[in-house]
């Protein structure tokens, strides 16, 4: 089994990279897909860039060279849940891209016109496999629900909320929904793991240079916990 490991940012994927026990480096669309042996398991990692284009070009890559049978997607996004706070893990359950609008044409906000799903959801054994990892960290609260994604970097109160309302959504960044729409479409299982940087609806924010060695450090426990768990 081959495990696919996607990051939008270069700072998320290098403790993984000095884990790994690397093998090949492959350059495709301006990424590095870096294939090796990371905690006892067959994985390829790579850093997508941000934003849903660079993110779904890189899943399929994935999915179509390197054969990956699972894609977990870890990185950071923002609260928008009432009790999510920085520090804190979103797993998906789903995810939607809210910044799809054909309502024009009948379809729910969000809904990615003729595709039989208006969620995309993760894999229920990768979830658990979340689940198990969090609590490893005691630190800081996992929450399980439903993520959105869209090309947009949101820091306005008033649409974190909108967010909240109106898709139930825990948390929001720009990534993780494309990742699943191709994932859906190809049936491979995959799962989207958040660390939380702030909380703009209820007005809480960790300074960044703090928070990215905790979001890091929880990226990579889980990690090694999810692939170390056979």
């Amino acid at each position: 089994m081959i495990i696919g490991i996607i990051t939008a940012m270069s700072e998320e994927l290098e403790p993984m990279l000095s884990h790994m026990e690397l093998e090949n480096t492959v350059e495709k669309a301006r990424m590095s897909f870096h294939s090796g042996m990371l905690f006892g398991r067959k994985v390829v990692a790579v850093v997508s860039g941000i934003g849903k284009v660079n993110a779904g070009i890189c899943a399929q890559i994935l999915i179509d060279d390197f054969h990956v049978n699972n894609i977990i997607n870890i990185g950071i996004a923002g609260g928008t849940g009432e009790n999510v706070l920085p520090g804190d893990i979103v797993v998906a359950d789903d995810l939607v891209q809210h910044d799809m609008d054909t309502t024009a044409f009948g379809d729910a906000l969000g809904q990615v016109p003729r595709v039989d799903t208006f969620a995309f959801p993760c894999s229920e054994r990768l979830i658990k496999k979340a689940i198990k990892a969090c609590s490893c960290i005691k630190e800081h609260n996992c929450f399980v629900g439903r993520i959105v994604t869209g090309d947009q970097f949101i820091n306005h109160s008033d649409k974190l909320k909108w967010l909240n309302e109106n898709f139930g959504a825990l948390a929001c960044e720009m990534e993780g929904g494309s990742i699943a729409q191709v994932c859906y479409l190809n049936d491979v299982p995959f799962v989207v793991i958040r660390s939380i940087s702030d909380n703009g609806n209820i007005g809480i924010h960790m300074d960044y240079e703090i928070f990215k060695p905790i979001a890091i450090g929880n990226s990579t426990r889980i990690l090694v916990s999810m692939l170390s768990d056979s």
